[in-house]
């Protein structure tokens, strides 16, 4: 039985930490919130800080919304540097800046811990199935170590580099996820306004060389008016941020990201920022006066 600690038990924390403890390791959670009753039940043991949770923990997983928020956990007060002690090893599987992790995994070792940066794909419905994909960043020796607690939360588990390589994996992902949104959204609402069943030319394209989890899932979505987030706008607003600021460090353009952040914003514009993305659609059907139905 591990000592791990949870900091971040929001839709995609509380299952991911849920899965830990019914493999039957000890659990020492902070929360702002009181933490979900099961995890309780289970008999965790509920910290008032960060702080302590470093104290009691050999192994600390962060699943928060951003890059401030994960400095505030890692260096606030009563942050986890404050209750730290040498061997220890910080998991931040928040989607952050790979910029600013580079920054906090160096002040995590100086401390003599480690620090991986281990993102995640696969939103609420691969945080409650186990079946994440996690892109991790640092040294293959705590690759090595987390690795057996990884595989209780997902299933395509890659070391992707030295630290922050975790987070460029995930931006990345953000990118395609964000793109091929966009054309799912453009080729249905093209469908229909053409007189097209939307639904039949999903499932037409299902069996082609279109193909992809995204015309499954999301296609569906659109289809069936179900925004209910699985994924935020707010939080995709939040990766693309990351890809254009850092895309302009990089000297690198990335126009497509650039047009499907703007259609993010047209959402959140409407009152959509709670969305899932795939209401992405949304705006392109404002744009067509015309809603794929």
């Amino acid at each position: 039985m591990a000592q791990l600690g949870f900091i971040g038990l929001g839709i995609m924390g509380a299952p991911m930490a849920k899965h830990l403890q019914n493999a039957g390791h000890k659990l020492f959670l902070y929360e702002r919130r009181t933490p979900p009753q099961d995890l309780i039940d289970g008999q965790a043991t509920v910290c008032t800080s960060a702080k302590e949770v470093a104290k009691r923990a050999d192994i600390v997983f962060v699943m928060v919304p951003d890059t401030p928020d994960v400095g505030a956990v890692l260096f606030g007060q009563d942050g986890l540097a404050e209750g730290l002690t040498a061997g220890k090893i910080v998991v931040d599987m928040s989607s952050i800046s790979p910029i600013e992790t580079k920054e906090y995994a160096k002040k995590i070792k100086a401390l003599g811990c480690e620090y991986l940066d281990a993102p995640v794909s696969g939103g609420e419905v691969g945080a409650k199935a186990a079946s994440l994909s996690i892109m991790v960043g640092g040294s293959q020796a705590a690759f090595d170590d987390v690795k057996p607690f990884f595989e209780l939360m997902g299933k395509n588990i890659t070391l992707v580099g030295e630290s922050g390589a975790g987070q460029t994996c995930k931006v990345a992902n953000q990118i395609v996820v964000a793109l091929t949104i966009e054309a799912v959204g453009e080729a249905l609402l093209f469908a229909s306004k053409a007189g097209a069943d939307p639904a039949k030319v999903r499932a037409a394209l299902m069996g082609g060389f279109a193909s992809s989890r995204i015309l499954e899932v999301h296609g569906e979505r659109m289809v069936k008016r179900n925004f209910e987030p699985g994924f935020r706008i707010a939080l995709h607003q939040k990766d693309l941020n990351l890809a254009l600021q850092t895309a302009k460090t990089l000297g690198v353009s990335l126009p497509n990201t650039a047009t499907a952040q703007e259609l993010f914003n047209a959402c959140a514009a409407n009152g959509g920022a709670a969305w899932d993305h795939s209401g992405m659609v949304r705006a392109l059907e404002m744009l067509a006066n015309h809603t794929v139905a």
